[in-house]
């Protein structure tokens, strides 16, 4: 007998995150993963010391308080919020109970790869639909379902174009897909934009969708994995059945609790992502160097071709800057820069402008 995997395993290619080391560098500036430059509040991490004295206890279960907390800052319903590990186990999650052999999960030509691996360890197929002009097309997703369409993923704003649609496009792809469909929208960087609500006022009004979002972004958590999800009740209750019971530990919900309630904190850091993120995009475009309006923490910087972005991206290296390079999510004239500290902003687009020629 040979052991084999299941169907649609071998099919998947791992996750590779941002490079954080560069060979023969020391000072090195990390803008490959879109992480909050400031690190987590004060607040968040006064409650990582104070979790430590109960390591030798099993954490709750049911994140009651993580998930009060959510619920009081969101405005939202406590009872369909549910915790994981990061808002990939939701995303996980999502397939392993909605979709199997057989069945179909779309997402968008430069979404979210954890979309495409989620779906094929569930062992449905996922399925590519065209993006335009690097923005979610919601007539291409509506043309592409069918009655074995179980999930629609999307990101709003999206990694790694940046981009996001408007309520009234996210009302009719919700109002159009069959009746057995669930939408997901991922969230993750949904408080980069000022004022939004991420979807959740989609799941109070439609019984198909679900939001998922995250503590790695905005409140700078990223290296403890910790996410949410908000949907109708009874697909939380499934998701509940299917997640291990002590997937978070004391501390990852005691620091999400307090990076939650850290309003002014958040409010900073947005304020901060916004003033550098339009002074990025300006430095680049005075380069010649486009890209469009970002509604998140980064940049999609796009150049002449992949041979430029690809050379542009050594240069950076060589100098001590990483980013990422997105030529597996089919955009490879691009690079994908996060918005960093001014420090690290100016360092990136003095290095590009050297790159150019521009300065010497």
């Amino acid at each position: 007998m040979t052991i084999e995997p299941q169907p649609g395993i071998m099919d998947i290619s791992p996750y590779v995150g941002g490079q954080s080391t560069v060979d023969g560098v020391s000072d090195v500036v990390k803008l490959s993963s879109n992480e909050n430059p400031f690190g987590p509040s004060e607040k968040a991490k006064e409650a990582v010391t104070k979790s430590v004295h109960q390591l030798h206890r099993y954490p709750g279960t049911d994140h009651a308080a993580l998930r009060a907390a959510i619920a009081e800052v969101n405005g939202l319903d406590a009872g369909r919020i549910i915790c994981g590990v990061g808002s990939d186990e939701i995303i996980h999650l999502l397939c392993q109970a909605y979709a199997g052999p057989g069945d179909e999960v779309i997402h968008t030509e430069h979404g979210f790869s954890m979309y495409k691996i989620s779906a094929r360890a569930a062992g449905a197929t996922p399925v590519e639909v065209p993006e335009h002009d690097r923005t979610v097309d919601v007539d291409a997703i509506l043309a592409a379902t069918t009655d074995r369409t179980r999930l629609v993923f999307i990101a709003n704003p999206a990694n790694p174009t940046g981009t996001m649609i408007g309520g009234n496009e996210v009302a009719r792809l919700a109002g159009g897909l069959p009746d057995q469909c669930i939408l997901v929208l991922d969230g993750a960087y949904a408080e980069y934009v000022e004022g939004f609500d991420g979807g959740a006022s989609f799941v109070e009004s439609n019984e198909n969708v679900v939001m998922t979002r995250t503590f790695s972004k905005i409140y700078g958590l990223g290296g403890l994995r910790i996410g949410w999800g908000y949907g109708p009740r009874a697909i939380i209750d499934v998701l509940n059945r299917i997640r291990g019971p002590f997937n978070l530990s004391e501390i990852q919900q005691a620091a999400a609790e307090a990076a939650m309630r850290d309003r002014a904190y958040v409010e900073k850091c947005r304020a901060e992502n916004t003033r550098m993120r339009a002074w990025l995009a300006e430095a680049l475009a005075e380069m010649g160097i486009p890209s469009d309006t970002s509604c998140a923490n980064f940049i999609l910087a796009r150049f002449h071709d992949q041979a430029e972005a690809d050379a542009c991206d050594a240069y950076l290296k060589e100098q001590g800057v990483i980013v990422r390079r997105v030529a597996g999510y089919k955009l490879p004239q691009c690079l994908r820069i996060t918005v960093g500290d001014e420090a690290s902003c100016r360092r990136v687009a003095f290095s590009i402008a050297k790159f150019k020629g521009i300065v010497k």
